[in-house]
């Protein structure tokens, strides 16, 4: 859990300073105040793009000097730090008590999950959001699975590149081809592991008030050699394509409404953002019972379109799992938490100032 959190020129703030307590953590104020900003902030603390998936200098204050740092200390004194120098401002910095360390590495340290109004299309748009999904699903349980995906993007990029040449050296597609293998088959049975104790969870959910689910994996699956094989195999298929059409960076996470019995993609948006909530839920009580641990949750509006004795089992049910930051409009929207770090972002003309979270 985060213990202070300190961002500078991110978004549209300048200069901002919040002393998190353990459980709730609670932004309000009105629209543009920038409280999804914290909560992107925060999810930068994780490997990966965060929760808008935005270029660095997009981050980065619009009228700020060009770069921007997100600083963190966790509850255990261990100090992160991310962000983009001036100077570079496309390129990524991560420190881990003050050392320079690969963002592969931030995954070993703290375990961030979200849900955004922009992913109550999770179900219906394509796959590659569901697989981003389910890769942070997994980083939590198994940090190594970062590193893993990160070489094998990486080795998978230098393939395609090379048989877009004439004439490409076959020693070293091979030589590429290994490292796909050797890390696809870790990143695809690591998903598999985190996809079948989820499932066994979700199995678990009694009936209630949140959408149940069922989940599994479709496509590619397979050891290092088989994989091997397939890409040795489909090299002039992937020329012709100009990418790589076979391996674990091709599957789908396949989601059921349990009590409908029908696809998640064709239930109605309401269960579908109830049914991501069940899964989101279910994931973060398998962590700590697996790791002894909770994600960090960011749940962005997530009580603006439930009704009060909805919210009411939400916030009962989010009680027990470590920390949750969440935003609304309106302190009303969440009179059924007793305690909370309270934070009001109402000042938006001059977001220099530093607001202080209050308990």
């Amino acid at each position: 859990m985060l213990s202070r959190l300190v961002l500078t020129d991110v978004r549209n703030h300048a200069a901002l300073a919040l002393a998190p307590a353990p459980g709730f953590v609670v932004l309000t104020g009105p629209n543009g105040a920038g409280k999804t900003n914290v909560l992107e902030a925060v999810s930068l603390l994780a490997p990966g793009r965060g929760l808008r998936r935005a270029a660095l200098t997009e981050v980065a204050r619009s009228d700020g000097p060009g770069g921007f740092a997100v600083a963190a200390t966790l509850n255990d004194g261990v100090t992160l730090s991310t962000g983009a120098l001036p100077a570079a401002p496309e390129r990524r910095v991560v420190r881990i008590n003050g050392a320079p360390a690969p963002a592969t590495a931030l995954a070993e340290r703290v375990a961030v999950l979200w849900l955004t109004p922009a992913m109550d299309r999770l179900f219906t748009e394509a796959a590659g959001g569901r697989r981003r999904f389910l890769d942070r699903l997994t980083l939590a349980i198994e940090p190594g699975h970062a590193r893993e995906g990160a070489r094998y993007e990486a080795a998978m990029r230098d393939r395609n590149r090379l048989l877009a040449q004439p004439a490409p050296d076959p020693d070293w597609l091979a030589a590429l081809e290994a490292q796909m293998a050797q890390h696809g088959a870790a990143m695809d049975a690591a998903r598999r592991r985190t996809v079948a104790a989820l499932d066994q969870a979700l199995a678990a959910q009694p009936a209630g008030e949140i959408a149940r689910a069922r989940i599994a994996l479709d496509g590619w699956s397979g050891d290092a050699n088989a994989l091997a094989q397939a890409l040795r195999g489909g090299r002039a298929r992937d020329a012709a394509a100009g990418r790589t059409l076979i391996g674990p960076h091709r599957v789908d996470l396949i989601v059921t409404h349990v009590d409908k019995a029908r696809p998640a993609a064709s239930a109605s948006t309401g269960e579908q953002k109830a049914l991501l909530l069940g899964i989101v839920l279910a994931h973060a009580e398998l962590v700590a019972t697996l790791a002894g641990r909770t994600p960090i949750l960011l749940l962005d509006e997530v009580a603006a379109h439930l009704d009060p004795l909805r919210r009411g089992a939400l916030f009962t049910r989010l009680s027990a799992l470590g920390q949750v930051w969440m935003t609304g409009t309106e302190r009303a929207l969440f009179d059924a938490i007793d305690t909370a770090t309270w934070v009001a972002l109402d000042n938006i003309v001059t977001p220099t100032t530093i607001s202080a979270a209050s308990r």
